[in-house]
This record gives structure tokens, sequence and C-alpha cells, in this order.
């Protein structure tokens, strides 16, 4: 069975579904992945030393900080070094980027974006850039699965979780690795509440949604919890409602989860008004434009 038809395979038993972003929505591990294992092997493998203080900078604006927060890894990569390239400190450097026209190539035609599609088109296409981008992306997966660990869930997501699972059919909707989410997932003892975890193999956010609950749930009764602006792509393409949870404020965006929104969700008066409030709060807190473009 591929991973398409597990999603389409779930067995519907609730008249309710609900898709729920982990890393930065349910764990409190996004910023220690990108400042921990992203960037510096980001700066190790691309040889990025001579400019590391711009990178960790971009870096984090594009993964952390701004409308692009929680993007692929693939094209959140390509971010990068697009801003990295407009940067007049980097020019006056005169530091040389590398060339990422085949990593922007392989992220517009590819749809399951992880290192298993990359290998393998590179297997057929031989690319130095994009065997470096290969090699980046196993050495944070060997490092995050060797080092990071205990990294509790935000408060209420328990709480919350709990509760979703006794109204609602509920899946893992990420672009993290499979493996890494489940070991998390069973580590912290939330992977009993949600019926499958499905990570960047299963393909995009609004595949995932598409194939385990569009057709078989109405729309109204399709909520996606996330953190970042494509959780609420993906709740968008498949007029589903979303609810975000705010960078900064994740577990207070949990306890209005749970004391006040679900319960909106499951009476269908969450649509409307008290959805736009959420978003206008969730829109501000992710800017589209660097902080050294501004200047």
């Amino acid at each position: 069975m591929n991973n398409r038809d597990r999603l389409q395979s779930i067995r519907k038993d609730k008249d309710f579904f609900v898709g729920i972003d982990s890393d930065g929505c349910v764990f409190d591990t996004m910023d220690l992945k990108q400042k921990e294992f992203f960037i510096p092997n980001g700066i190790k493998y691309f040889n990025l030393f001579a400019i590391s203080r711009e990178v960790r900078e971009t870096w984090e604006f594009v993964n952390l900080h701004s409308d692009t927060r929680g993007t692929n890894r693939f094209p959140a990569l390509v971010r990068v070094f697009e801003l990295l390239g407009r940067r007049k400190d980097i020019r006056e450097k005169g530091f040389e980027l590398p060339d990422i026209s085949s990593l922007e190539y392989w992220t517009e035609k590819e749809s399951k974006l992880g290192n298993e599609s990359l290998n393998e088109y590179i297997k057929n296409n031989a690319d130095p850039f994009l065997s470096q981008v290969l090699e980046w992306s196993l050495a944070v997966n060997h490092d995050i699965a060797t080092w990071l660990r205990g990294v509790s869930p935000f408060n209420y997501v328990k709480e919350a979780l709990e509760r979703i699972s006794l109204v609602a059919d509920s899946v893992v909707v990420s672009q993290t690795p499979a493996e890494a989410l489940e070991k998390e997932w069973e580590e912290h003892g939330l992977s009993k509440f949600v019926k499958l975890i499905a990570g960047q193999e299963y393909g995009t956010k609004t595949e995932h949604i598409r194939y385990a609950a569009t057709g078989r749930y109405a729309p109204e009764n399709i909520l996606m919890i996330g953190d970042a602006p494509g959780d609420l792509k993906a709740a968008k393409d498949n007029k589903a409602c979303f609810f975000p949870v705010i960078p900064g404020k994740e577990a207070e965006s949990w306890e209005i989860l749970y004391k006040e929104a679900l319960d909106r969700f499951l009476t269908n008066t969450y649509k409307g008004e008290y959805e736009a409030g959420l978003l206008r709060s969730f829109e501000m807190a992710l800017p589209d434009q660097p902080i050294w473009e501004q200047l």
C-alpha cells in the first residue's frame, strides 16, 4: 500500500476531521531544530562560514519569523539563498553564493519533497549541488535523531488532543520526515490520539487533507491546526477551517482551542467572524519582508 492509499483508507468513525501539524505547533522543537541542526549543518555543508552571521539571521527569518515559517526544508533552502543573494552586506564582501537553479527546478516539479525522492532524482540527473543538498538534509536528520529528545509538548496540547480524539478522526499533517514524527509522538504518548502520522513522504499538507478528508467530511467539519502559513494554505486549498497556533503564544493558543475554539468547531459556529479574528492575529505575527530590507 502506498502512502496515498494509507491516507485514503483511514477509517471514518466520526463526522469531524482534524489535521494537526507537529514541529512548532505541538512540540516546542521548531526553534531548536533550526538553530541547532539545520543552520549549523547548512553553514558546514554549503561552506558559508564567511557569512555565517548573515546566514543565521536570514535562515531564522525564513524558517521561524516570516510568512514562510514551516515550509518544507527544500523550498525553504531556495528562499534562504534567494534572500542571501539580495543582501547588500554579502555582495560587499564579494562572497559567491552557489548556483541553486537545479534545486529550484527540482522543488518546482516534485510534489513529494523528501530525501528519498531527491536521491532518486539525483540517480538520473547527476548534479553536484543537489548532492550537497542531500548530504546536508541527511546530516540534519541524523543529528536530530541522535541528539534531540525530551522536548515536551506545549501546555494544553495533551488535553486538547485527547478531547479531539473523542469527537473527531485526527491525523498528523506535517512536512517533517515520518520517522522523526513517530519517534516524538510515541515518546510523549500522543500517537494514541491520532489515526495516522503523515510526514513529508506522504506529499504536501494539502494532499494529506485532500486524500484523508475531502469528500468524506463536510468542509466545515474539517479543521487544520498549525503554526505556519503553509498550514493555513492546506486548509484553504481544501475549504476547511483553520486554527492558528501563534508563534510565541503557543500555550495560550492551545488553551483557547481546548477551552473555546473546539466547541465552536463542533457546533459549526467557528467559520466567519470568529475564525477571521484568529487569523488576523496570526498574520500579524509573521511578516513577509525581512527587517534588513525595511531599513
